[in-house]
């Protein structure tokens, strides 16, 4: 396959995994690979990765999104993690032969049949973004879905890029390009969630602390702990190495020891091979050292 893209959409739902496998099968068409899905069943979220030929990898995202907006009610949702709608957010990242502006080309087209099609308001974020204040997905899904639903027919700064200026129960999306991003949760041995969200206010780029790092404190209540939930929009400014030792310190000087860490999807592997020579304290590892890429990767690279 000449051209590769990625998309990764966010779905408002996290608990029932027969609403999930339509969704997901929906997406399965021919062109596309499925690369992986995750859902938390405390944020309320499924994040599923899909690959392909970039025609056919929008054609299946809107099939997933059509999906969604008939199975998942927004009034009925409440779960940890920020969301404006049922498809939440769609990200068009480009992998091979495919460039960011060809992404935001996609997320563009997309958006408008969104909004023409299926009647659902699109917002455009990062590189895909119409303002530049609406480049930050924070901002546009300040004060959720229940703001939103009350807003978004007379606030002129709500007005979306496509579609109609109300919300039904499928909410709003936010669709965008953007180059990788590493979806990285640290969860600390304590049920106090305050704990968790002062140390995302002081670790995240917004509140001075790392750059291209966003986080948000959340409680996971089945298990009795707290989660700090990053995302690093740019694993080459801060790796997954920085933002652990990050918030590990924070947590050491509040008395609190990390449990666990993971990472939510899929990563790159050079982000593992920086990961490797960080915490090994390595003069230089090449992804061309990894035994796998020499026998089977395509295009392996120092």
């Amino acid at each position: 396959m000449e051209k590769i893209v990625e998309c990764v959409p966010n779905f408002s739902e996290g608990r029932r995994a027969n609403v999930v496998d339509e969704i997901v099968q929906a997406m399965a068409l021919p062109g596309v690979k499925i690369l992986d899905r995750e859902m938390d069943a405390n944020h309320h979220r499924s994040v599923i990765t899909l690959a392909g030929d970039p025609a056919a990898v929008e054609d299946a995202v809107f099939r997933g999104i059509a999906t969604a907006a008939r199975l998942i009610d927004l009034e009925q949702h409440r779960g940890e993690h920020p969301r404006i709608g049922a498809t939440d957010v769609v990200p068009f990242v480009p992998i091979r032969g495919v460039t960011m502006d060809d992404c935001v080309a996609m997320a563009r087209r997309l958006g408008e049949r969104v909004g023409r099609e299926l009647d659902i308001p699109v917002y455009l974020y990062e590189r895909a973004a119409t303002r530049p204040e609406r480049r930050d997905l924070a901002y546009i899904r300040r004060g959720e879905y229940e703001e939103l639903k009350r807003t978004i027919a007379t606030d002129p700064d709500r007005e979306p890029d496509f579609g109609p200026r109300r919300v039904g129960s499928a909410g709003a999306i936010a669709i965008g390009a953007r180059p990788f991003l590493i979806a990285y949760n640290v969860n600390l041995a304590t049920s106090d969630v305050h704990i968790a969200r002062d140390i995302a206010r002081v670790v995240r780029e917004r509140g001075g602390g790392l750059p291209a790092v966003k986080a948000l404190g959340f409680e996971l209540k089945d298990r009795g702990i707290v989660q700090v939930s990053m995302n690093l929009t740019d694993f080459h400014t801060t790796g997954i190495w920085q933002a652990f030792n990050a918030v590990q310190s924070e947590a050491a000087r509040r008395g609190v020891a990390v449990l666990e860490s993971e990472i939510v999807g899929l990563v790159p592997l050079e982000a593992l091979t920086q990961l490797a020579v960080q915490v090994l304290k390595l003069s230089a590892l090449s992804v061309n050292q990894v035994v796998e890429m020499k026998l089977f990767g395509e295009g392996a690279r120092e």
